[in-house]
């Protein structure tokens, strides 16, 4: 495995982080455990919608997994023993838990070889929210070492489900979380801004303020603003003004309209409705329309047996009319926290 010079930044190197909808030469997942602390209870409910996302992906690209070994291996193989897998791979790299979104590796790209590289932020499971995270930290450099890609060690806490390219420049993250003293409390604004710089080549940092209630990383953005174009936004508003969730995200939405693509073009704001309140065991569930993950062919789209599950889905087919939206019934799932964008993370093509 190569590894840069010290003080050699990607960006320097030309390298750039991919927006979603570029192509992928693949999606990783990371293979929950029964034991494991994300689905309490409910691991042999949320499996069946591992297996749906996972023959979705199938007419579009493969899907990488990370297991912990052999054992796990065959079990997944025989929960998969109904669908057409040939599309699958497995990789021996054992997870804490399969939030592969925020403790997968972030690729970055560029026009001549090598073309792929990864950085490995460092990871402390949302602010030290749950350990252990040992293994869950070095999942990217055991996949660049798989594949002999250089990595780049930023020394900073960033979780994918974080920020939000555009991928010609502009990125939108939230100062809630990156601005929380539990990931990075000896760099300042600035300090962030420059490695966001330096180690994903964008070059317009667009903040937005607070989350939404239920959400255990501190208000990632990608429960509340998506680009879906080089100059579209999809933000998620909540219509019921008594909720929570109604004011932050008016205040998200007010921003988003007054900011502008790193070219000076202004924005265009598309909003999603946020679905009804989810509660389970008396916690309030952070279960938004926005958590979908843009593939090749197909977006996978959570839903929550309401009727805005079809207004969401008439949004998002709008936005990627040449891809088929796939939804899910994501109840169950949004116990552990997230949803489909928070469990996968796309390899560009090369």
């Amino acid at each position: 495995m190569e590894k840069p010079f010290t003080g050699y930044s990607p960006a320097a190197a030309g390298y750039r982080m991919p927006a979603e909808w570029e192509p992928h030469e693949a999606t990783w997942l990371s293979w929950p455990r029964r034991e494991g602390i994300s689905f309490p209870g409910t691991y042999d409910d949320v499996i069946p919608v591992f297996v749906r996302m996972i023959d979705a992906l199938r007419e579009s690209e493969p899907v990488r997994i990370n297991v912990t070994g052999e054992q796990q291996e065959l079990e997944i193989r025989e929960l998969l023993r109904e669908i057409d897998s040939s599309h699958v791979e497995y990789f021996h790299i054992p997870t804490n838990e399969p939030w592969c979104r925020d403790h997968g590796p972030i690729f970055v790209t560029r026009p001549d070889a090598p073309r792929l590289a990864i950085i490995d932020w460092d990871y402390n499971a949302w602010g030290g929210k749950y350990p252990p995270f040992g293994l869950d930290e070095i999942v990217p450099t055991r996949i660049a070492k798989h594949f002999g890609l250089s990595v780049y060690y930023p020394g900073l806490v960033m979780e994918g489900g974080s920020i939000e390219p555009n991928g010609a420049g502009s990125l939108l993250t939230t100062t809630s979380c990156l601005l929380n003293p539990n990931r990075n409390p000896s760099k300042s604004k600035v300090e962030i801004e420059q490695a966001l710089r330096d180690y994903l080549g964008v070059t317009n940092i667009l903040w937005l303020g607070d989350g939404i209630e239920g959400d255990d990383t501190d208000g990632h953005i990608d429960d509340i603003s998506r680009f879906v174009g080089r100059t579209i936004v999809l933000a998620a508003v909540e219509e019921n003004t008594k909720d929570p969730n109604f004011e932050p995200l008016q205040q998200n939405l007010a921003l988003l309209r007054s900011m502008k693509a790193e070219d000076g073009t202004p924005l265009e704001i598309r909003t999603i409705p946020m679905p009804p309140r989810l509660e389970r065991e008396g916690q309030r569930l952070p279960a938004s329309y926005a958590n979908f993950y843009i593939g090749n062919k197909v977006v996978l789209l959570p839903a929550f047996n309401s009727p805005k599950d079809q207004d969401a889905w008439n949004i998002l087919q709008r936005c990627f009319p040449d891809r088929r939206i796939v939804q899910i019934d994501c109840r169950d799932l949004v116990w552990g926290l997230g949803a489909f964008h928070c469990l996968t993370q796309q390899q560009p093509a090369r």
